[in-house]
């Protein structure tokens, strides 16, 4: 199972730091070239986006980050390997990630995706169901609730298929694979949980993102954020009654941590 990497030209330490990281782990890490907004033409980024979405406006490094993944999925669809696993360059791996990205026999048939990373404060909690063993010392459990980040999961070939064949995109990357409030693929892409986590952004440990420039304009306070909050609420309590009916049928809020 290969494992990419997408790594702005721009950040050869953040290359130097994971690559120390796949080393230490025994893990070859293949390098993806990301899209740098920076340098990027706002013509090239924005013909594969609408110009708006249930979330808004999306920022222009939102957007340079999904067509950096949208990369790494061609290329793993360029191979014959089942499964690979997609990480974004200011990621922390546990010790014992290597466990689970060494290869894909621990996946279930049928799982398309697995979320590997913890996002968001300690202890964010997220609805799943079917929760089940695997490997030795891990669970996963289908998801049900929003838990978005993808700076780390694993796609098998029919979901990088899907989503390459995406011509048009109105959500960020994470939303797009891990919110069903308001992603059209996410019942499609039926995303499973790792549990512990095995990965960490660094936003929440230390640096933040490269991309956190490019949104601060349309997260300043006023009333277009406004706006945009009173929707993703909006989307939030439509998701309610679902959530309820899944409750009732045995899925469970899970407390999502991460590996040491």
């Amino acid at each position: 199972m290969r494992c990419y990497l997408i790594n702005l030209g721009r950040r050869p330490d953040r290359l130097a730091a994971m690559t120390a990281q796949g080393q230490a782990l025994g893990l070859v890490l293949d390098r993806i070239e990301a899209c740098d907004a920076a340098a990027t033409a706002p013509a090239a980024l924005d013909r594969w986006f609408a110009a708006g979405g249930p979330l808004g406006e999306i920022p222009r490094g939102d957007k340079a980050c999904l067509l950096s993944h949208r990369a790494a999925w061609e290329q793993f669809l360029a191979g014959s390997d089942a499964h690979a696993v997609f990480l974004e360059d200011d990621v922390r791996l546990s010790q014992v990630a290597a466990a689970m990205l060494a290869d894909d026999g621990w996946i279930p048939p049928g799982v398309r995706v697995v979320k590997l990373e913890h996002y968001g404060p300690p202890g964010q909690r997220v609805l799943l169901r079917d929760v089940q063993p695997v490997g030795e010392d891990f669970r996963m459990g289908r998801m049900l609730s929003r838990h978005t980040g993808a700076a780390a999961y694993i796609l098998d070939r029919e979901a990088a298929a899907l989503l390459v064949a995406q011509t048009r995109f109105d959500l960020p990357v994470d939303h797009l694979l891990f919110n069903p409030n308001n992603s059209a693929l996410f019942a499609a892409l039926s995303p499973w949980q790792l549990l512990p986590a095995i990965a960490r952004q660094e936003q929440f440990v230390g640096e933040k993102s490269d991309i956190e420039g490019t949104r601060r304009g349309l997260r300043a306070f006023g009333l277009t954020y406004i706006g945009r909050e009173l929707v993703r609420f909006l989307y939030d309590l439509k998701l309610i009654p679902r959530q309820v009916a899944a409750l009732l049928g045995g899925a469970k809020f899970v407390a999502v941590k991460t590996a040491t």
